[in-house]
């Protein structure tokens, strides 16, 4: 057998941990966690992780700085592009109920270091959002009492004049997430409950919101003389979708539930569609009311449907806006408290943390370690920075893990499954049939007089001649038959799956490159326009190729749970979406990435160092996906 040269070793074994991927339990059902949540308990933490502060704030800020009356069309926009990631989460939580989300996802289907990387930056994610919402909880609430609280602190506690830093201790913002912390540790049904009470009280006020506001709804509000729908245009409205897209973000906690759900094949997928769809829906409602209640160009960005209210002389209605607000960023944060410490457990339960959270409490069945642990973290970024300085670290790591999700569904769509051909049919016309055994030789039409032998009902002969056509389909991964006489000679020789994998690493260098002209090309590289033009035509002409090539080979079509549609058109189309929205990111939060990811590889390496049967654990990894394709399938 051939070996490689001493030199390259350092390069393979780097390969084989890129590439090293995590086999699934027998019983994927089977977890140390509780599953007690129902679909209607997943659409709650949805909608809570998405109907948040962002309705109460980012509504007024677009409107007012960006788009104006039209910010319902950048919701509109924006909810479509989320919910392109979202069909990808929900088939992942479908078909793997196991929770870690992302993290997960990716380990199953593209490899280890790819996981870690993601799983990183989304506990990072999640850290910074819960710090960020509770500092704009604090303020928020401290508003409403005429900044009493912070006046009390910087005279009575201490002040502080450093950058990067707040002003002064947020104890207030510190506090909400210890308490928020304490709670849930009890046990996921009383975060569920929580969940429940606030998300209810938000969505009542929302309505009322909608009910009151319509009443007083100018239309003029919409004319030119008030600058017209759509003041900023059409590049207006983009650059709002691009802001309004943030808002979406949350639904994955669903996914993050998958191991505590009763019915995850089935609850996830729904939980997610609804959850969403009721968050675009109030989003782009709410937009509207607003706009039309006063002018878009003198809206308050910090409080304006508090604001709107008291400017039409419906005081007490202000009040009830800001009682809406404060519950609905507390089913943020409990979104936040309830996601991150599940990502730590499934990263630090498969070797790549620090086992001391992998540890399940008996009683509440939560990891409690790690829920304390990072609460406490989260309450220590949330009393000492500043609320501008924790959202610039936002973003990358949730596009991130988008883009790697989507690309994870193409590769596990088109991945084969060989152990599959051993007794049973490859694939099965009916996706809900079971597979069925080859027949034998006496059980075949004969080809002088087309006769079937030896079956007596009328279904017996329907099955046989649907396990003929059966045979003569082409295996998963492999060039669809239709195609054979065109790319077979270019294509033939390749592993069933390999241009596929291929496939979907140039269309994400494809995406960045395009990408990256589209928003560097102008302005900071000044391309002449017909080299800008040059490559805007190569770099789309790689991307539509490189799905053009993945359509042309044969797709899993035997699962039984929810799969994404028009695959790969539909998971491409979040990849673009999400690499346009990281080339919009400032430097300085690509070189915060890079601080954390270099972190992040020493807590690594620490994390295996801790484990002295380390060795014994990375044996359940296998460097070949078809194990891990029949086990998912069987499922």
């Amino acid at each position: 057998m051939a070996t490689c040269p001493r030199g390259c070793a350092p390069a393979v074994r780097l390969c084989q941990r890129l590439n090293r991927l995590k086999t699934l339990d027998d019983d994927m059902m089977a977890t140390s966690l509780k599953r007690c949540l129902s679909t209607l308990d997943l659409t709650m933490l949805g909608v809570g992780g998405m109907v948040g502060s962002g309705l109460y704030v980012l509504t007024g800020t677009v409107a007012k700085d960006m788009v104006g009356p039209a910010v319902i069309i950048s919701f509109l926009f924006a909810g479509f592009a989320s919910l392109l990631a979202a069909f990808c989460y929900a088939e992942f939580g479908a078909r793997i109920p196991k929770t870690g989300s992302a993290y997960m996802f990716t380990y199953v289907s593209v490899g280890e270091v790819w996981a870690f990387l993601i799983g990183w930056n989304v506990i990072l994610e999640n850290m910074i959002g819960g710090a960020a919402v509770a500092r704009a909880w604090s303020g928020y609430l401290d508003s409403i009492f005429n900044h009493a609280i912070q006046n009390f602190t910087e005279t009575h506690i201490m002040q502080w004049d450093v950058p990067f830093l707040a002003h002064y201790p947020d104890v207030l913002a510190a506090g909400i997430l210890v308490v928020a912390s304490f709670f849930i540790s009890f046990g996921v049904q009383v975060s569920s409950y929580l969940n429940h009470i606030f998300s209810t009280i938000s969505m009542g006020v929302i309505v009322f919101i909608l009910v009151f506001g319509f009443v007083l709804a100018e239309p003029a509000n919409w004319s030119q003389k008030e600058g017209g729908f759509a003041p900023f245009g059409l590049s207006g409205i983009l650059a709002g979708s691009a802001t309004c897209f943030y808002a979406f973000v949350g639904f994955d906690v669903i996914a993050s539930s998958s191991e505590e759900a009763k019915n995850p094949q089935k609850a996830v997928p729904i939980a997610t569609a609804i959850s969403l769809g009721l968050a675009a829906t109030a989003y782009i409602l709410v937009s509207t009311v607003l706009t039309l209640m006063v002018p878009w160009h003198t809206l308050d960005p910090n409080s304006a449907l508090a604001d709107a209210f008291f400017r039409r002389g419906y005081s007490w209605a202000g009040v009830v806006v800001a009682v809406g607000s404060i519950c609905a960023m507390n089913t943020v944060l409990l979104c936040n408290l309830f996601s991150l410490p599940r990502i730590v457990y499934a990263m630090a339960e498969d070797g790549l943390f620090f086992s001391f959270f992998a540890r399940v409490n008996p009683v509440t069945k939560v990891p409690v370690n790690a829920i304390l642990v990072f609460g406490i973290l989260m309450a220590t970024m949330a009393l000492i920075f500043d609320l501008e300085a924790l959202v610039q670290f936002l973003s990358i790591g949730t596009l991130l893990a988008y883009t790697f999700v989507a690309a994870s569904v193409i590769v596990l769509r088109f991945q084969p499954d060989k152990t599959s051909s051993k007794g049973t049919a490859s694939t099965s016309p009916n996706p809900n049939a079971e597979p069925s055994p080859a027949p034998s030789e006496s059980q075949t039409i004969t080809e002088d007089s087309g006769e079937l032998k030896q079956y007596e009902s009328f279904s017996d002969k329907l099955q046989l001649v649907e396990r003929q056509k059966t045979r003569e389909r082409r295996g998963v991964g492999q060039l669809k038959a239709y195609w054979e006489p065109y790319l077979g000679k270019l294509l033939g020789d390749c592993e069933p799956g390999e241009v596929v994998a291929f496939c979907v690493l140039t269309l994400i260098v494809s995406s960045v490159s395009l990408c990256a002209v589209l928003e560097f090309g102008t302005k900071q590289l000044q391309l002449p326009l017909w080299s800008f033009t040059m490559l805007l035509v190569i770099f789309s002409l790689a991307y539509v190729l490189s799905l053009a090539l993945i359509c042309v080979h044969e797709p899993q079509t035997d699962s039984k749970t929810f799969q994404v549609p028009l695959v790969p058109l539909t998971p491409g189309a979040s990849i673009l979406i999400n690499v346009f929205l990281m080339m919009k990111l400032s430097p300085l939060t690509w070189i915060r990435f890079t601080v954390w990811i270099a972190i992040g590889k020493k807590a690594l390496d620490l994390g295996r160092k801790q484990l002295p049967s380390f060795s014994i654990v990375c044996e359940i990894y296998s460097l070949k996906t078809d194990t891990f394709v029949a086990q998912l399938k069987s499922h």
